[in-house]
């Protein structure tokens, strides 16, 4: 148990963070038993099998979805059976699932229906882009790699400038490039087709930019060209209860807080074609007295992209049954 309880913030990561075989550690836990338990029954799958798929098939966003999101609840829910209970949750993009469940504004079972949904509605919709760029090119090779929408990291210039050169390049006639991700006060990851963001790789460095970069991502997420995602999982969305949080949440879309169901459930679909603000989020979650970061989940993202942030609050990794048992040694 817990001896000294400071004011912690659960940091849940979302899709990049995945590796083959997380969470498994975790299974010594009851309550990890029961949710895989659950997630299996909901996805008609052993979800040991999910968490154990190589790595090219975790990158599939109908496979990492539900994937990162248990590997997220099993730490959150191996955090809460050692004692822990943070005062404060947020989410990076998917990563936002489980912090609405740590919030008590979803249960588990619905947090799952739900991301199981917005991976399937994102996956089609990032094969449709892909195919339909196939057609335009009118030849027999895949969209894939640099010829089909997705998104580019740009290291190296502040968000504002990234967002002002975005908005210029829109008046100037370059359409479909949008901010997706405000990473940090050095990285901004955008979101395209194809043929805006090869132009975007060659203005951004122009511009000062260290590096433009293609990421190997299934579609152009958190912008308008996913569209028909939101309009898919919008039905979905709608048959879920949403409660008043219990514990301060805060929103990717706002970068502020959410007071209550009805604002979480319309943010929730919102967040699917607009950007991730991040740093807001982090600024926001800074100032609320928090003495202390846990990222609950796989990989080490989020706590890079918090200690960009200088802020001066310790952040700890809590994904697996050794960083969980260990952490207490570190407060």
């Amino acid at each position: 148990m817990v001896e000294k309880m400071l004011k912690i913030a659960y940091l849940f990561p979302g899709q990049g963070a995945q590796y083959s075989g997380m969470a498994m550690d975790l299974l010594s836990s009851n309550a990890v038993k029961s949710l895989f338990d659950t997630a299996s029954e909901i996805f008609g799958k052993d979800i040991k099998e999910i968490l154990q798929s190589d790595a090219d098939s975790l990158k599939r966003t109908d496979i990492s979805q539900p994937a990162i999101t248990v590997a997220n609840l099993a730490a959150f829910v191996f955090l809460g059976e050692k004692g822990y209970v943070p005062a404060v949750c947020a989410g990076f993009s998917l990563g936002e699932y489980a912090a609405l469940v740590c919030a008590g504004v979803i249960d588990i079972p619905d947090c799952l229906r739900l991301v199981k949904a917005r991976g399937e509605a994102m996956q089609k919709t990032a094969d449709n882009l892909r195919e339909k760029t196939l057609q335009a090119n009118n030849d027999g090779d895949s969209a894939d790699g640099d010829s089909a929408p997705g998104m580019a990291a740009i290291v190296g210039l502040a968000p504002e400038q990234v967002e002002e050169l975005i908005s210029q390049w829109h008046s100037e006639g370059l359409k479909d490039l949008y901010a997706a991700n405000i990473n940090s006060q050095k990285q901004v990851v955008v979101s395209g087709t194809a043929e805006a963001l090869a132009q975007a790789q060659i203005r951004f460095k122009e511009a000062g930019a260290r590096r433009a970069i293609r990421l190997p991502v299934a579609g152009p997420f958190h912008s308008p060209l996913m569209a028909d995602a939101a309009e898919a999982f919008a039905p979905v969305l709608e048959n879920i209860t949403f409660n008043d949080p219990v514990i301060q949440i805060y929103s990717n879309v706002t970068g502020q807080l959410i007071y209550s169901g009805d604002e979480a459930k319309k943010l929730a679909l919102l967040q699917i074609t607009n950007p991730v603000r991040w740093v807001e989020e982090e600024a926001a979650i800074a100032a609320s007295g928090i003495e202390a970061c846990f990222e609950v989940g796989p990989g080490k993202v989020l706590q890079g992209l918090w200690d960009d942030t200088k802020i001066g609050i310790p952040i700890y990794a809590a994904g697996t049954a050794e960083n969980i048992l260990n952490i207490g040694d570190s407060l």
